[in-house]
């Protein structure tokens, strides 16, 4: 039998428990009178700004930062067309990235409860070190079980003789689909009621690989 052009795909993930959550946060408030309105916003950032301070100091937070004060004004329209009083905004925003889940589900509860205060979300990630080392992992896996797939297409027919002519990522070769290698476990959640307990526990990161390769059997 002449030689036969075999063309596999091979694909692989893993699940991998997150190990930091990123959380954002809000204080905002609005009103007539913009000086108060600052002051206000002002007084209660600096409460959640002490508590991200105090975290990170536990050694629950690994990094955090906030944003300055936004302020804006606009008159809203009301329901008859016509222009209402003017209104003044104001918001402190602040991200915090937690190591401590135990801390993050504590801490969300309480500060949560606050004047103003709007818990925006989490994203739960892999650290870098750890996300390019399951990425090498998964991509050499998908590579394992191509090869794999050739080998008993090969067998089937009657060849014993397999070489790899080329390999890619999913759509560079058959121009269908695309490779795969993002982490996938963003989840964002919603402040709890006043008093309510919270255990907040990120889904299991996704990440995989999809190849195609293509061989030459004899």
């Amino acid at each position: 039998m002449s030689e036969v052009v075999i063309t596999v795909r091979g694909e692989h993930e893993v699940r991998i428990a997150p190990e930091r959550a990123i959380v954002t946060l809000s204080v905002a408030l609005d009103g007539p009178d913009r000086e108060a309105v600052v002051a206000r916003t002002l007084a209660l950032a600096e409460p959640v700004r002490d508590g991200i301070a105090a975290q990170e100091k536990a050694g629950a937070v690994e990094a955090w930062s906030s944003r300055r004060l936004a302020v804006r004004s606009e008159r809203p329209w009301s329901n008859d067309g016509t222009r209402l009083a003017l209104v003044h905004h104001a918001s402190v925003d602040f991200t915090a990235t937690f190591v401590d889940f135990s801390a993050l589900s504590a801490w969300v509860a309480d500060v949560s409860t606050g004047d103003a205060i709007a818990v925006n979300g989490t994203d739960w990630i892999l650290t870098p070190e750890t996300r390019a080392h399951v990425e090498q992992e998964v991509a050499a896996q998908a590579v394992r079980t191509a090869v794999t797939r050739a080998g008993a297409y090969a067998a089937a027919l009657g060849l014993t003789k397999v070489e790899p002519i080329e390999i890619a990522d999913a759509g560079l070769i058959t121009d269908r689909g695309a490779a795969d290698m993002a982490p996938k476990a963003m989840r964002a959640f919603a402040a709890p009621p006043s008093g309510a307990g919270l255990e907040l526990q990120g889904d299991d990161i996704t990440v995989s690989a999809i190849v195609e390769a293509r061989f030459v059997a004899a």
